[in-house]
């Protein structure tokens, strides 16, 4: 029977130099494998060049490095792309590159499926079949950084965690996706540069806020009226306004961190004057900004965006009561690339 090969990005770099001097080999063998591994991202041990021939038999036959593969990328006619990711079990997930003309942004996935029910999703349509591994998330990040260089000549510049997934439902291992992205030994990109997207999982968020995390938080709200909320994303039933209030407020205690909420207006659902009175009382609990997002349907047409009147009435309202409000056009729609529509369509 053949035993099954651990991934050697499992291992931390102490790990791995323990695993040398095991061998009989030096303990900075160690070092220069995971520097291969994270700082140049090989996927191969025939790529790690100093490293004798002998020892890379000898790693080959102990560990698999489990990378992932680009199985499809499509282009958007205004330049967004959109990766379909294959793991190494065969299961795909999505991730997006989206270019402006000052930054490059990844969208990257850290589920397959999604933990959650929201029903304006594509996503949540998906039963949530496993967590991403820390590499499989990095890995996401990587492939969009050559893109980005290759197609646009500069490095990724910002990474969100809106893609395919609850983020904080695979905490640890986003977490610790994150730090070898920020890590100097890993791709040593700014934590302020990156945004974790949730529903709202409040003792999560309080968890964050513990945890002292350096990147930015964004919330999923799209209603501040609790019966409304539930009857789009039924999980509020389980974490409802008040908790994901007061947790907010603790993370705002504790990271000084302002809160981005993001927020599609649909009509009939949220488009009155009291859904937007709503959203400026729950604004005013910790310092915020809204993103209105442009809604991306997903078929069925039971949501659909509301129209100009009540997005520039949330524009006006928000504003008047001194609330940063930006009103964000969804990119590649095109290829179902843009928000809420991610959901494997070509698997």
């Amino acid at each position: 029977m053949e035993i099954k090969k651990k991934d050697i990005r499992a291992l931390t770099k102490d790990q791995l130099r323990a695993f040398f001097v095991k061998q009989g080999d030096k303990a900075f063998r160690g070092n220069q494998v995971y520097e291969w591994l994270w700082q140049k991202s090989v996927h191969s041990f025939e790529d790690m060049t100093n490293i004798s021939l002998k020892t890379r038999k000898m790693l080959k036959d102990n560990f698999v490095i489990n990378h992932i593969k680009v199985d499809q990328m499509q282009r958007s006619s205004d330049g967004t792309i959109k990766n379909a990711v294959r793991l190494h079990d065969d299961l795909v997930v999505e991730s997006v590159l989206i270019p402006t003309p000052s930054r490059t942004t990844a969208c990257v996935s850290s589920q397959v499926g999604c933990s959650l029910d929201c029903r304006f999703c594509a996503t949540a349509r998906l039963k949530r079949m496993r967590n991403l591994n820390p590499d499989e998330i990095y890995d996401q990040v990587v492939a969009i950084d050559n893109e980005s260089r290759l197609y646009y000549g500069r490095p990724l510049s910002n990474i969100v965690f809106m893609g395919m997934g609850e983020p904080l439902m695979n905490y640890n291992n986003v977490l610790k996706a994150i730090d070898k992205i920020t890590s100097p030994e890993g791709l040593g990109m700014s934590p302020k540069r990156i945004v974790v997207s949730t529903s709202g999982v409040p003792k999560m968020i309080k968890k964050m806020a513990d945890d002292d995390v350096k990147f930015k938080l964004a919330v999923s709200l799209h209603s501040a009226i609790d019966e409304v909320r539930t009857s789009i994303m039924p999980f509020n039933a389980t974490f409802p306004l008040t908790k994901l209030r007061e947790a907010l407020q603790y993370w705002y205690a504790k990271t000084k961190n302002r809160i981005t909420y993001e927020y599609v207006v649909w009509d009939g659902i949220n488009d009155t004057k009291t859904d937007v009175d709503a959203l400026v009382e729950f604004c005013k609990f910790a310092p915020s900004k809204v993103n209105l997002i442009e809604y991306n349907p997903i078929d069925d047409g039971e949501f659909q965006q509301a129209g100009s009147k009540a997005l520039d009435m949330y524009v006006n309202v928000l504003e008047a009561n001194n609330i940063t409000v930006t009103v964000r056009r969804s990119r590649g729609k095109d290829i179902d690339a843009a928000c809420g529509q991610l959901a494997n369509k070509g698997q």
